[in-house]
């Protein structure tokens, strides 16, 4: 019988994610071997590679990588669609003799996987539509007035700035006639129960901020502009939605920016940079609230990092 098992590691934008589980899939080479499962929403698409930090060819090609940039800009892939995906290839990791590293910053990815997530049926592609003209119309102040009309529960949750969360309420209300409220609280079962070490990286905050600016300042230099330039250009040509969820990349709007003439170079970077310690906080936040029974790294140090989380594997029992 196979046994179902896998190492989880969440953590915020620049906490060295990455390289973390690529060492440690190295470093299991003699107990049988690792594979890396992304568990990031941004890096399942094929696009924007270098704002997204995707892994390299280099890196790739060093121990199996699954889940990277197998989707297009246009095919949006939800949580529950990737929890079904990240199962199979578990399952498929297993099978092999290996233990499957997922590792990512996208909380409901990992939720959906281990705890199930909402039934909620495929909105109608015209009430999508319809929607996102409505809030372009009206603006979502007024959206924002016209949900709690119909569905008080969630528009209570909800705030105006929020357009996203709006725009999802009021879908699935007049999608499926059931509040998203109610639909939450039909949970699925969950896809992976198997033997699982949760692990969170929560570095300090001003050592995480420090490693997000040089992480852009290194995204510019490998090229991220003229990534951005090609990007737009193929949106442009396609006459792609901008509320596709790649489009919310941390730092797109910044560059885009800089692309259009609305910013300075210096602008930009700021901009970008202040959008990446930002998103950074919110990951830590959520780490910090909805992943209370994980295990804690707090290190920077990736020396320290890799023997604590090393150690922790052993000792779960996880390898061979």
């Amino acid at each position: 019988m196979i046994t179902q098992r896998a190492l989880l590691i969440a953590g915020p934008t620049a906490s060295g994610k990455s390289a973390l589980a690529l060492r440690l899939a190295e470093a299991l080479a003699p107990k049988g071997g690792a594979a890396i499962v992304n568990a990031d929403s941004m890096q399942v698409y094929r696009e924007l590679p270098i704002l997204t930090a995707r892994p390299g060819v280099v890196d790739q090609a060093r121990v199996p990588h699954h889940l990277y940039g197998f989707r297009a800009v246009d095919e949006p892939c939800s949580a529950g669609e990737w929890a079904g995906l990240a199962a199979k290839t578990i399952d498929e990791i297993c099978a092999r003799g290996q233990l499957p590293i997922l590792v990512g910053g996208t909380g409901l990815y990992f939720r959906a996987l281990t705890e199930g997530i909402a039934p909620i049926p495929e909105i109608d592609p015209d009430i999508r539509v319809n929607a996102r003209q409505e809030m372009a119309e009206i603006g979502p102040e007024a959206f924002h007035s016209r949900l709690a009309q119909v569905d008080a529960e969630m528009a209570a949750r909800l705030r105006p700035s929020d357009p996203q969360r709006l725009l999802r309420a009021w879908e699935v209300l007049q999608s499926t006639g059931i509040s998203l409220a109610e639909w939450q609280q039909r949970p699925a079962p969950p896809l992976f129960s198997g033997h699982v070490l949760h692990v969170a990286l929560m570095p300090e905050r001003s050592e995480l901020y420090a490693k997000c600016d040089e992480r852009f300042e290194a995204m510019l230099v490998a090229g991220v502009l003229r990534e951005v330039a090609a990007f737009e250009e193929m949106a442009q040509a396609k006459k792609l939605d901008t509320d596709l969820p790649l489009f919310r990349a941390v730092g797109l709007a910044a560059l885009r920016g800089l692309l259009y003439g609305a910013l300075e170079p210096d602008e930009a970077l700021l901009q970008a940079q202040a959008a990446t310690r930002q998103y950074a906080k919110r990951q830590l936040t959520w780490i910090r609230n909805q992943m209370i029974a994980w295990e804690k790294a707090d290190t920077q140090d990736s020396e320290r990092l890799f023997q604590e989380i090393f150690s922790l594997i052993i000792k779960s029992g996880l390898t061979d």
